[in-house]
């Protein structure tokens, strides 16, 4: 058993390891599946591509309690997107009543010191950008950035993500802390800071290069429990926003909640902000 984390973390309630053993990974692929609540086999991971994906440059995490047994996993593999190689965070689970024990941080830093051990300075996964608890996580509590924009990714309904890009080694983006951000904002438009008694304009298609903000709800699960026409028909306005911000070469560095509103913070990325 390899432990993978820092020495103030051994000892506590969880520990995360490499999953080594076919058992580890078997259980892997039963906690992937539960967590998601996939009944068809297709949605399912097997357990002896995790064990090559291990042994090739990947990554295949658990976390243990006291008891040993598996409460959250992660996976990624190498990839490159023509112009860098990278490590590609596929999946990280934790079980339910779990979550907001750091335990989705802690499996994230395993990755990170796999990646590295690999030789691997950069990682990148995809999020769904309308899960604000997840974009915050990503952008705010890891430092990684949003780079990119790929509707339907899988092929499927409800499938847009963003495509996050994390720094393994220092250079974490620009923040915006919640206090700079305005008190409420409609749902889908895009803002601009301006001379205003607010200090911020609402202009979706006035954009001059500088910072702009986009408003989302805070929590789109109740939206589209209670009114997913509206989830639907936000989720295509969001698309078409996310689609031109990307294009005009902006990036997603940070997302906070302010009451039923939350705020993607988009800054227009070069080389330098990097260094």
């Amino acid at each position: 058993m390899t432990i993978i984390e820092p020495a103030e973390q051994v000892g506590s309630d969880y520990r995360v390891i490499s999953l080594e053993t076919a058992e580890q990974r078997r259980d892997a692929a039963e906690l992937y599946r539960s967590v998601f609540g996939y009944a068809h086999p297709a949605y399912g991971v097997n357990p002896r591509l995790l064990a090559g994906i291990a042994a090739n440059g990947g990554s295949v995490v658990g976390a243990l309690d006291r008891d040993d047994r598996l409460v959250g996993f992660a996976y990624g593999f190498l990839g490159t997107d023509g112009k860098q190689t990278f490590h590609y965070s596929q999946a990280a689970v934790v079980a339910p009543g779990l979550q907001g024990h750091g335990l989705g941080r802690r499996l994230k830093q395993a990755q990170r010191a796999v990646a590295l051990s690999w030789g691997t300075t950069v990682m990148r996964w995809a999020y769904d950008p309308l899960l604000i608890r997840n974009a915050h996580f990503n952008l705010d509590v890891l430092g990684a950035r949003g780079v990119d924009f790929k509707p339907d990714l899988y092929d499927e309904r409800d499938t847009d993500r963003i495509v996050v890009e994390w720094d393994l080694t220092g250079g974490d983006p620009r923040r915006t802390e919640r206090a700079d951000l305005p008190d409420a904002g409609v749902w889908g438009e895009v803002i601009r800071p301006g001379i205003t008694s607010t200090g911020f304009i609402t202009n979706s298609s006035d954009i001059d290069g500088g910072r702009v903000l986009l408003a989302l709800p805070s929590d789109i699960a109740t939206l589209r429990r209670e009114r997913p026409d509206r989830a639907a028909e936000l989720a295509a306005i969001v698309r078409d926003r996310l689609t031109g911000l990307f294009a005009d070469g902006y990036h997603a560095v940070s997302c906070h909640s302010v009451g039923e509103t939350a705020f993607y913070v988009f800054d227009i990325w070069s080389q330098a902000d990097a260094r």
